[in-house]
Order: C-alpha cells, then structure tokens, then sequence
C-alpha cells in the first residue's frame, strides 16, 4: 500500500498519536491530538489577565479574551459554570481564571475552558478577610448580645462617607425625602486608597466624641473588594465595635459583605437602605400622629361627658337647707304616726289571736251524749257484721267437708276397692310389680294386712 494514501477515518482514530515517517493524518485527528497533550501537560491552574471582547451568548455561555501586555488568549466558559460567578466580567478588568488549556478542534483555535472567575487578587484578599472575619469573632466583637437597638425618632443623624460619593447623594435624597425635619451631619473621609481605613476609624470616633448625633451611618456603593478593602480593616472594625453611638454599615450592593457589616450594630444591603432604617418616614410619623390626636380627643371628650353626667347627678343630690328641713320635718311626722300606731297594734293583735282560739275551741269541744249513740251505732254494726260473718264461715266449712268426705279414699274403700303397697312404700300398678317371695300391704276399707306372694299369674284383659 503507497504510504501516501494512508488515512485514519475520525470514527476509528482512539489514540490520536502523529504518526511516523511520511504519513498522512486528517486536520480533526491533528487537532484532537494536540488537545489531548495540552490537556496532559497543563493542569487546572489559575491565569491572570484582563478582559477584553466580552459576550454573553444566548445559550447563557460567556467568552471572552485575557490578555496582558505581551500576549492574549481566548477563553470559554460554558453556562453550568458561569451561572455560580458572582460577578460578570467587563471590559477592561483585571480577572483570576481557573482553567485547563484546551483546544477548539473545529477551527484549530487554542483557548482556555473556563471553570471559576474571580476579580485580580481577591484569592489572597478574600483570605485575608476570612482570617480576620474568624479573628474579630472569637473576641466576641459580632456577638448579637453587644449589638444596641437603632433610636426610633433620632433628632441627628450622621454620616462617614466621601464627599464625592454617589452613596451619599443616595442617602441625603432618601434622608430628605423621608424625614426632612431631621439634621443630618456629615463627617467625610476617603471611602478607599491608602490610609482610608484609618480616616475612616478616625471620623466614628471624632463622632462619638462630639456627641451631636444619636445614630452614625458609614456606608459607600459598590465595587470590587479591592474598593471596598476599607471596611475590611482592623482599625475600623474596632472602632464600630466601640461606638457608643449605634451604627449602621451600608457597604456595597446587597451581595457585598465586609467587616464592617458584621461589626456594626446593623447591617443595611445598600446606602439607602441604611438610610431607611435610621429615618422614620415623615407621613407615616404624621399618620400616626393624627391617629394619637383622634385617641385623645375621643377620651377627651368621653372623659368630659362622663363629668357632665356625674355633675347633673350630684346636682340633683342637692337641695337648699329650707327643703332639707322640710323634708325631714315630713319624715318626723310619719315617724310619730307609725309610732302611734304600732304602740296599739300588739293589744289589736293579741284580742284578734284570743277570739280566734276561741273559735277554734267552741268548734273541737265534744258533746257526749253524740259520741254514745255513735258509739251504740257503731256497736250494733259490729255484732251483725260478726254473725253474718260467723255464718259464711260455716257454711263454706261445710261445703269444704263435703268435698273432702267426696275425695276420701276411705269411700273408695267402702266400695270394694283396696290399695297395695310394697315393702319401700310404694303403690303398686303393675303385675310386673309383683314377685313371688315379695311381701305387699294391703289397704281396706275396714284395716291393713301384710301379704306374702306365692305365685303371680298376670291376666291380659285387664278389665274390673
């Protein structure tokens, strides 16, 4: 076979390995080839630059170029990955990549696929807060035990932010809009560069030392964590912790955290927000001052009434001393009448009691010669029901004789009959009853004998 019109067909190519001497080998098993080894040789590793020719694709996959000053790259990172970023590159920054050089096989381009993002230095930054995060913690200086309440109407606020901040016009417009009768005092200081953390400490404490204001506001907008390092340090975090002021941190957007927000008595997800929690809103403060002003009036005005009503009361109570006198010279005469006229009413009562009782006697006396005829009535009675009695008994007694004369055995006796007993008792009404040798007693009309029985012989009519 002519050596130049070998091939390796891309469904049978496994181990893409250039092959020797004059061979010839399609363009896709080059490039597979040259992936396979780039894969090999670099390993997942982190690569810096900045971002340039940024797109969002419509599948949700990102790509982009980093570069620095001598050299760029592309890179790819697919949709499963870059969903979980927390920031979406742009133009111009400056990135840490976690990726594996690859290559894209179809156009022979070399590129890097793209598995973490972060900002330039945030690795050794982010590290740098969790240390002192894990630090300040275990001093107890986030502890929720030492954090004050905000005050519910404060007359001052302040405010530690820049001058030039877009965070402050945000909080002054909030403040204004919300509550514009309170004064507002602002106590500036870089928000980030070199020294920022300590113009920053310095403001918080110049504040609680001149003692103008009831709650403290530090706050700045957003940025990368190199811009808000500042509220990363130390000296601030101490200094918030030791406020006698209460402070509200409202740093960044709602997804940034610094120590600060952990330090501070509360933490707001925006400047704004802080604002909002410091001021109590004008119209809700005025709502609910109409709403206390119509309590009062209406306890007020039930108060007055039911004044009014205790005022008519006691003035019908309340007579001049002629009346008085008057009335009770009435009561005195009423008084004399009743005493007249109980002092007769016990001999009324005692003479009424007396003719009554002897009422009652004349009607329960007894008349004798009444209870004697009753008394021979009552006897006569007695004797006929007794004889009338006496001769139904003996009539019934009779009648009972004649029936027990009718029943006796001893007329069934008398008329021929006899009754046959054996030796336990017993009637005897059968032959079979009979046996010779057996002794039976025999009941006449006219005495008893005692039987031997020699010989039995029943008969079958069994007829009399």
């Amino acid at each position: 076979m002519n050596p130049e019109s070998r091939t390796f067909p891309d469904s049978s190519y496994s181990n893409p390995q250039p092959p020797a001497g004059d061979g010839v080998i399609p363009v896709s098993a080059l490039n597979r080839a040259i992936g396979a080894a780039l894969e090999r040789n670099f390993p997942l590793s982190w690569v810096s630059g900045e971002v340039s020719n940024f797109t969002r694709a419509a599948s949700g996959h990102w790509y982009f170029s980093i570069k620095d000053a001598g050299a760029q790259i592309r890179c790819v990172m697919f949709r499963g990955r870059a969903q979980y970023a927390e920031f979406t590159p742009r133009e111009g920054d400056r990135i840490e990549v976690r990726a594996t050089v690859t290559m894209y096989e179809p156009r022979g381009e070399l590129q890097l696929s793209v598995e973490a993002v972060r900002r330039t230095g945030q690795g050794r930054l982010f590290e740098a807060f969790l240390r002192l995060k894990a630090q300040l913690e275990a001093e107890g200086l986030f502890d929720p035990e030492r954090k004050r309440p905000l005050p519910a109407h404060p007359r001052t606020i302040g405010i530690v932010t820049s001058l030039q901040a877009a965070a402050l016009r945000d909080v002054l417009t909030t403040l204004a809009r919300r509550a514009p009768h309170v004064r507002v005092i602002v106590y500036p200081a870089p928000v980030q560069g070199a020294g920022a953390a300590e113009k920053l400490a310095a403001m918080v404490e110049s504040a609680n030392r001149r003692g103008e204001i009831e709650v403290l506001i530090v706050c700045r907008g957003g940025g990368s964590i190199e811009d808000l390092w500042a509220f990363n340090e130390e000296i601030l975090a101490r200094a918030i912790a030791e406020s006698r002021v209460p402070v509200v941190s409202g740093v960044g957007h709602e997804t940034d955290f610094t120590i600060a927000d952990f330090a501070a008595d509360m933490r707001a997800p925006t400047p704004t927000a802080a604002a909002e929690l410091v001021s109590p809103q004008r119209a809700v403060l005025l709502l609910d001052l109409e709403q206390r002003h119509a309590r009062l009036s209406r306890v007020i005005r039930r108060s007055l009434e039911q004044r009014s009503q205790q005022l008519d009361w006691l003035a019908r109570r309340l007579v001049s001393p002629a009346q008085r006198l008057e009335r009770q010279r009435e009561q005195l005469q009423q008084l004399a009448a009743r005493l007249s006229s109980a002092g007769g009413r016990p001999l009324r009562d005692a003479g009424a009691r007396f003719a009554m009782a002897q009422l009652r006697w004349r009607r329960a006396r007894p008349d004798p010669q009444r209870a004697q005829a009753a008394v021979a009535q009552l006897a006569a009675g007695l004797q006929r029901g007794f004889s009338r009695r006496h001769e139904q008994r003996q009539a019934h007694l009779g009648q009972l004789a004649a029936k027990t004369a009718l029943l006796s055995p001893v007329r069934t006796f008398e008329r021929g009959y006899a009754a046959l007993l054996d030796a336990q008792g017993h009637a005897v009404r059968s032959p079979e009853a009979l046996k010779p040798g057996r002794t039976v007693t025999v009941y006449l009309a006219e005495g008893v004998a005692d039987l031997g029985i020699a010989d039995v012989q029943a008969r079958l009519d069994g007829g009399l």
